[in-house]
């Protein structure tokens, strides 16, 4: 994929791996009503069709590096490599992450900034890498921004799996004095800011980047895949509140049905941004914006 320019600003990103999984199995309850309807602007023969059972989610996880003002922000740290994890695509995973990094142009020690849409395991896993046998910071000259609640929850709950995922990938950070702890409304400049979207984690938050009068959204896991705005009720299996996550697309998917905000999803395959726009009352379609 070729890089977004937005104004001033060149949004790149840096693949890790595609997981194509059963629909049914991150998406329960979806129908074949909601499958037809999504049919008629969302042209994935090869990863939907009408029957819900049969259809496929590509769980594409990958980074987003912003550059603007000789400033460098990476968005989202996905899996991460030599970590224990209950989920076997991802256990003591080994990717070409970091040469996916360099070939879109970024050493390690080049970013200024990582900001984390959540603290699930897919998006603070290269937050840090195994050295000599210890997690150390991936990205050694970049501050870490944590929306505080965030942090707190995870701090003293334990992961589905029993996973020590903030032990590996987010202790560290804090550790090695790389964390500043934010608000969920909080401003990283004039042109990139957070913006509250709960429900999928308790202080869950999308990424608002805009410059000279283009406007992007960086939406984490508030949404997953596009039949969520053909029905914007469907919850993913691992939110952690249903009810939240649906107040929250309703608003969101409003918000940014604008014909001017583009949606970068964060979780979407092939491809991965475009533009949302009301399709009557309580749904939205997706308008493919580049080829992926």
């Amino acid at each position: 994929m070729q890089p977004i320019q937005l104004g001033r600003m060149r949004v790149h990103k840096v693949h890790e791996i595609d997981s194509p999984v059963p629909l049914l199995s991150q998406l329960p309850g979806t129908t074949r009503d909601d499958m037809i309807r999504l049919l008629e602007w969302y042209d994935q023969p090869d990863e939907v069709s009408a029957d819900p059972a049969a259809s496929f989610m590509t769980f594409s996880v990958h980074s987003w590096v912003i550059e603007l003002d000789g400033r460098t922000i990476l968005v989202d740290t996905c899996d991460g490599n030599h970590k224990n994890r209950s989920l076997e695509a991802v256990h003591q995973l080994d990717s070409d992450y970091l040469g996916n990094l360099r070939r879109a142009g970024f050493a390690p020690e080049d970013i200024d900034l990582v900001m984390c849409t959540h603290l699930h395991f897919d998006h603070v896993g290269w937050n840090t890498r195994l050295e000599n046998g210890k997690w150390v910071p991936t990205f050694p000259n970049a501050r870490y921004l944590f929306v505080r609640p965030e942090l707190e929850y995870w701090q003293v709950t334990p992961y589905d799996g029993g996973d020590d995922i903030f032990g590996d990938s987010v202790a560290p950070i804090v550790e090695a004095g790389l964390a500043d702890l934010v608000g969920s409304d909080h401003r990283v400049c004039d042109d990139v800011r957070f913006e509250s979207t709960p429900g999928h984690t308790p202080a869950h938050i999308s990424v608002v980047v805009e410059s000279q009068g283009q406007r992007a959204v960086i939406t984490g896991d508030m949404v997953h895949t596009p039949v969520q705005m053909a029905r914007p009720e469907l919850s993913s299996a691992f939110d952690y509140d249903p009810v939240e996550s649906q107040a929250t697309r309703r608003s969101s998917f409003a918000r940014w049905a604008d014909g001017e905000t583009l949606v970068i999803g964060t979780h979407f395959g092939t491809p991965t941004a475009g533009y949302v726009h009301a399709e009557g009352t309580d749904r939205w379609r997706f308008e493919i914006a580049e080829p992926g």
